[in-house]
């Protein structure tokens, strides 16, 4: 028998390098190590405490130095980031099954187990010393700065600019729904720097820049109330003739457009991901409920009313975690995966928010009921279908890609 292919899930390429012709969906014992690791983690360290981020929409401060450290102890801050600036070197794949576990806790404490923007691994001369390194050590933690309240999807479009004066660059403007910037040391932020012609009219060119808290003219404040993921936070970025030297530009001058390209398209993975793995949770607590609760004489689970809806549950749910699996790996193998990260985003979102719905159905009044996690699970996943890219917008790459061969 050939070795495990490690979820390498492209039907083409599993025939072409498989010599028996057999198809290979196992995860290697590493694979299974990092799964078991990471979910035995969030049951113990994290789940504990989601009732209490529920009831407050705050997590001690003490509460996530703790979590960090643990993270630190087990190995596993910084997976994501090269083993060549003392990170974990974990693959797509691999990052992948570490964030599908890692949705199964509340974001607001799932937060502190480490995992920098990867946009930092452009970080060049004492950008490194400065920034990334003491966020792989787990000593800073970095925010991502484009949303805007005019621009969202439009991300070049954006209104908050940077100018040249000298050797420094100012900015000024307003960023929002900026996720954990109220933890964060400094931030990654996108910014007009120009404008240039297009096809398509008068776009904006857009540079990244590396702004730290408490630099005058910087200002992060609360953002606002939302349903989903308490404890999570989203903020408000105010520049206000915020002086930054050309040191902190992230790349080069007006190609942030392509650096985010480069670091960023994939973070829709994590988006799906994460869905899947709250998806399963779900469903591991309707399963118990569908056995032991009792009507007309019966376990309910054997109505298939209900039946039909846990088949239809795991269905989805398989699907969506090979879809953004199989996302994964061809991301790693340097593959065309545009349209699969966006299937997998839409399709993967869509699920959750389909799955935790019928889970309410099937615990009936209970499922709205704040005693039980369901309501949280609903609540929370109304957001993913939003951030990082609506499913409308994921919609319009899937079928651009398919259009774009046959001149469309």
């Amino acid at each position: 028998m050939p070795t495990c292919l490690s979820l390498k899930l492209w039907v083409g390429t599993l025939a072409r390098e498989n010599r028996d012709n057999e198809m290979h969906f196992a995860l290697t014992e590493e694979q299974e190590l990092i799964v078991d690791t990471v979910r035995n983690f969030v049951e113990k360290e994290i789940y504990p405490h989601e009732n209490d981020v529920e009831k407050t929409g705050q997590v001690p401060k003490e509460l996530g130095q703790d979590i960090a450290r643990k993270c630190r102890e087990i190995g596993f801050f910084a997976s994501n980031i090269s083993t060549d600036f003392g990170g974990g070197g974990l693959n797509q794949l691999e990052f992948s099954l570490l964030e599908r576990e890692l949705g199964r806790g509340s974001m607001g404490l799932t937060v502190f187990f480490g995992r920098p923007s990867g946009i930092l691994e452009a970080c060049e001369g004492d950008q490194i010393e400065r920034y990334l390194l003491p966020a792989v050590r787990g000593e800073k933690y970095d925010a991502l700065a484009m949303t805007e309240p005019a621009a969202g999807s439009d991300v070049r479009g954006m209104q908050c600019a940077a100018t040249q004066d000298g050797d420094d660059w100012v900015i000024n403007g307003t960023k929002h729904f900026i996720s954990h910037a109220d933890i964060a040391d400094f931030v990654i932020v996108f910014v007009a720097t120009g404008e240039e012609e297009t096809p398509r009219g008068v776009k904006k060119k857009i540079s990244c820049f590396l702004v730290d808290r408490g630099t005058p003219g910087f200002e992060i404040l609360p953002g606002y109330d939302s349903v989903s993921h308490r404890g999570y936070h989203n903020c408000i970025l105010q520049f206000d003739n915020c002086r930054i030297s050309k040191g902190q530009m992230l790349g080069e001058p007006h190609r942030g457009f392509d650096l985010a390209n480069k670091w960023l398209y994939a973070t829709r993975l994590t988006v799906a991901t994460m869905a899947v793995g709250r998806a399963r949770r779900t469903l591991d607590l309707v399963l118990p409920h569908a056995v032991e609760r009792r009507q007309f004489g019966q376990q309910i689970g054997k109505f298939q009313g209900i039946s039909f809806k846990l088949a239809d549950m795991i269905t989805s749910i398989d699907a969506a975690d090979l879809l953004t699996l199989n996302a994964s790996w061809l991301f790693d193998q340097g593959l065309p995966s545009n349209r699969q990260i966006a299937s997998a985003k839409v399709f993967a979102t869509e699920t959750l928010a389909r799955v935790t719905d019928e889970a309410i159905q099937v615990f009936g009044g209970m499922g709205l009921m704040s005693d039980l996690p369901i309501e949280r699970f609903w609540r929370d996943s109304r957001v993913e279908r939003i951030w990082d890219g609506t499913s409308e917008i994921q919609r319009h790459i899937i079928s651009r890609e398919m259009l774009r061969p046959l001149g469309g």
